[in-house]
């Protein structure tokens, strides 16, 4: 196979850096990396979100990105879970950003080019992308940049921590067509509670990455005051039932949430796609205090 061979010829041939260097804490730990890169490969879109708030050029992302704010970067890298290898041997790019659904392929891409992975997962999601944007703003020498939205995003937690102040308890599902998960405090989504300060209706739920699968009867017992909402199919633009198409369910209608209207279906495609992404987080709480504040308490 081509990229059996590519890898194979560049097996213990260290890939040079560039005369200036920075070195920087990546999820797998510190790493030196090329300081200003021109070039830059990006397969997580959580990183992609970020650089693209920082005003970062000379980036090359996937064939689909997902998120139309990011559809100016499309290419052909790869894909969400596999980069192309002969793509970045042939291109050479200064850096090559992975993560989350790519991580596991950064040893092979670090025999090509500079490799970091930046996977942002489990719990303080805010304050581990605030530490990724830091981190960029070092690599492309953005860092006033990078302090200026991190103040940007610090006063939407603040303000969103206001909104949601004695407004009793939040109950997280993910739709997926007819099929419904919820998450808790310390799962992938669990920030939305730590961040706006909505208590959980539900204590102990699996922490794991698809969440808990749930039934109707469970968010009637549940009886949240307010249903925290991404939806699955659209996030990724699949055929099925949408979110409210499966909530609009006798036993959900029974809830306080739904009683009341405090149902909030959050823009899932940076939720669920770029999570720990400065503007897909601003946008999320953006959602959540928008719907607080209609509520007026």
């Amino acid at each position: 196979m081509i990229r059996t061979a590519i890898l194979a010829a560049c097996l213990g041939l260290a890939t040079p850096l560039a005369a200036d260097t920075v070195t920087v804490e990546t999820w797998a730990g510190p790493a030196e990396v090329p300081l200003r890169p021109e070039t830059t490969f990006v397969y997580d879109m959580a990183a992609l979100d970020t650089l693209d708030a920082l005003g970062v050029e000379g980036v090359t992302s996937i064939a689909n990105t997902y998120l139309d704010h990011l559809a100016q970067y499309e290419g052909n890298a790869g894909t969400l879970f596999e980069p192309d290898f002969e793509a970045i041997h042939a291109e050479q790019p200064d850096l090559v950003i992975l993560g989350g659904r790519s991580m596991e392929h950064a040893e092979m891409a670090a025999r090509l080019a500079p490799t970091i992975d930046m996977t942002i997962w489990g719990e303080d999601v805010v304050a581990q992308g605030l530490a990724r944007l830091a981190t960029y703003g070092a690599i492309y020498d953005k860092a006033d940049e990078a302090e200026a939205l991190k103040a940007e995003v610090e006063a939407a937690v603040a303000a969103t921590r206001e909104a949601a102040e004695g407004r009793g308890r939040g109950l997280i599902v993910l739709t997926n067509g007819p099929k419904i998960s919820a998450y808790g405090s310390g799962s992938r989504f669990g920030w939305l509670h730590a961040a706006s300060g909505l208590a959980e209706a539900a204590a102990g739920l699996e922490e794991t990455v698809h969440g808990q699968a749930v039934s109707f009867e469970f968010i009637r017992d549940v009886n949240p005051d307010w249903l925290l909402v991404i939806d699955r199919v659209a996030a990724i633009g699949a055929e099925g039932s949408n979110a409210r198409a499966t909530l609009d369910n006798p036993l959900v209608r029974e809830t306080a949430a739904w009683r009341a209207g405090q149902v909030i279906y959050l823009d899932a495609g940076p939720l669920y796609i770029a999570g720990g992404g400065v503007q897909s987080i601003l946008g999320t709480l953006a959602t959540l205090r928008d719907a607080f504040d209609a509520d007026g308490g």
